[in-house]
């Protein structure tokens, strides 16, 4: 693999790197269409973290009840991560990677 070093002088526009930029697209934008973006974007990132949840739960061959009980959260914080109406975040998005990746240590961890 080829390395490329690049020197970019900020005052210096011709020093910026050439990049495939619509400049048309990007002028025509407007702040609802930026807006709009960002709450499709925070759509699938919901849909995202509920698929991820389901996921390591079925891998765990547990109920949402079991589940619950054995990551000490309520049921209704299971459902509502698996329907996409919350996200695991902090300490609970950690403890879902750490079941992903070690399942055993986890929940021998965990009992």
């Amino acid at each position: 693999m080829k390395t490329v070093r690049v020197k970019i002088d900020l005052n210096r526009a011709s020093s910026l790197p050439k990049g495939r930029v619509d400049k048309r697209r990007l002028d025509a934008t407007t702040e609802q269409d930026i807006v709009l973006q960002q709450k499709a974007d925070d759509g699938d990132a919901l849909l995202d973290a509920a698929k991820f949840a389901r996921r390591v739960r079925k891998r765990l061959g547990l109920t949402q009840l079991e589940f619950s009980h054995r990551i000490d959260v309520s049921l209704d914080t299971i459902r509502n991560w698996e329907q996409g109406k919350r996200c695991p975040t902090g300490a609970a998005k950690a403890l879902l990677k750490v079941l992903n990746k070690s399942p055993e240590s986890a929940l021998l961890a965990l009992s």
